[in-house]
């Protein structure tokens, strides 16, 4: 597909990167030249200076024959206005990135009346990820599929934990627990996990079940399963916000430190059961003070990654608190999954994740189309939702008459409210939606599975 995207921030960085890898024609769009330069440079993609605003500019850019326009740019005004443009000057696709919680409530308007394919807010989905950990504390991150009836949770074990020295089989048949383990992560290497596995102290396992089986494993496995009831936040951005309001809804007190008076007072106006501080949240005797060392879960959501990874840390020296850090960086994952912070959030990735999942649904095959897509290990284990349809050659065989390539798991079946966990001897139909963990980058099709 022929791709243009508008602005070479971190996140159109990020997005040209991952849209490039799967073979896309790629041109990126921004005033700033050196940036222009250095990503077409780096990721052998076209590059064109100026507004990505205007007519002349996008024609240059190559509007007339694209596909599909993403504007993320750090304005919101100007996303919209670019996606306006494109519409007028092409026949494509539009994905705008909204921040501003005010035009996020007038997303559906704003995405009927100016015909645009989607409209992605970052910190409203990392807010969602935020408040699905804190309802399930034991999880280090946890993706939804099939509009939550599976869940993909990452957990940590530790060197005490009863599983240690039993294998993937052992597990299940010991436990007789309705899950599917999928992943290990350990030290620097990653595993799609068979049944002769054997796990070890540290590891970082995924598990894919319905939420009610995975809380039965992990009451089984003596982890916590009840959300956390208090919460202390430092920093008060757009995602804050937007968590304030989730967290409310899961009844969970919330206490927010913020150094700037206007959105102290901003949000003790909008939301009066939250209490806020005016403070700096990088002080220690505020944080002591506030009681850091008694709360339920610590969310560090400050503007800098070294401030949020500092006061995490801190958290954790002084209580037993569930730990989010929010990184905005994403070139330093490597560095940053040794410091053993539980859990963080991403926000330039989940939204390269979604539209990345977009521009895959629109190359998809007769076979199947793309529902859900997340990195579970990233660059080298994804876990893809498909909705299976008619005439696909994946259905009607039982899985064990079906050669497949190498990582890859069949990991949930999900047919209208059931959810299987699936064996050899299940069989695929069309109209289920069956979620695929895999080594194999860029499945397009559920067919693409196959040898």
């Amino acid at each position: 597909m022929n791709i243009i995207i508008v602005g070479c921030g971190r996140v159109g960085q990020t997005l040209a990167a991952q849209l490039n890898e799967e073979g896309n024609n790629i041109t990126v769009i921004d005033t700033v030249a050196e940036s222009v330069k250095d990503l077409s440079a780096r990721y052998d993609v076209m590059g064109v200076v100026g507004n990505g605003a205007t007519h002349t500019i996008q024609q240059e850019a190559g509007i007339d024959s694209a596909d599909l326009l993403i504007a993320v740019t750090g304005s919101d005004e100007l996303n919209l206005l670019c996606c306006l443009i494109a519409k007028k000057a092409g026949n494509c696709q539009t994905i705008a990135r909204i921040k501003n919680p005010i035009y996020s409530a007038e997303a559906p308007y704003l995405k009927d009346e100016l015909g645009l394919a989607m409209v992605i807010n970052p910190e409203y989905e990392t807010a969602q990820e935020i408040a699905r950990v804190l309802r399930f504390p034991s999880a280090i991150k946890i993706e939804t599929f099939a509009k939550g009836r599976v869940e993909l949770l990452k957990f940590r074990l530790p060197e005490s934990s009863r599983l240690v020295g039993m294998s993937v089989k052992e597990v299940i048949m010991k436990l007789h627990c309705d899950i599917l383990v999928c992943t290990v992560e350990r030290d620097d290497e990653a595993y799609i996990a068979n049944g002769d596995f054997v796990f070890e102290g540290k590891d970082i396992i995924s598990i894919i079940a319905s939420p009610k089986n995975a809380a039965d494993f992990f009451r089984k496995i003596d982890y916590k399963t009840q959300s956390v009831k208090s919460a202390m936040i430092v920093g008060a951005g757009e995602t804050t916000h937007y968590l304030c309001n989730l967290m409310q809804k899961d009844g969970i007190d919330i206490k927010v430190i913020e150094k700037k008076l206007d959105v102290c007072e901003e949000i003790a106006d909008k939301w009066k059961n939250v209490a806020v501080i005016h403070g700096d949240g990088s002080d220690k005797e505020i944080l002591l003070e506030e009681g850091i060392g008694r709360v339920g879960a610590f969310v560090a959501l400050t503007g800098l990654d070294e401030e949020n990874i500092l006061l995490s840390l801190y958290a954790k020296s002084v209580g037993d608190a569930k730990l989010i850090t929010k990184i905005n960086r994403v070139d330093y994952d490597d560095v940053i999954r040794h410091l053993d912070l539980d859990s963080t959030v991403y926000p330039k990735s989940i939204t390269s994740d979604i539209i990345v999942r977009y521009a895959r649904a629109m190359k998809n095959t007769v076979g199947s189309n793309v529902e859900t897509l997340y990195n579970v290990i990233k660059g080298k284990v994804e876990a893809s939702e498909f909705i299976v349809r008619e005439n696909s050659p994946i259905t009607e065989k039982p899985l064990s008459e079906l050669t497949f390539k190498e990582n890859v798991l069949i990991a949930a079946i999900l047919r209208g409210k059931t959810v299987i966990i699936p064996r050899g001897h299940d069989v695929i139909k069309p109209g289920d939606a069956v979620v695929i963990v895999s080594g194999v980058m860029a499945l397009h099709d559920i067919c693409d599975v196959l040898r």
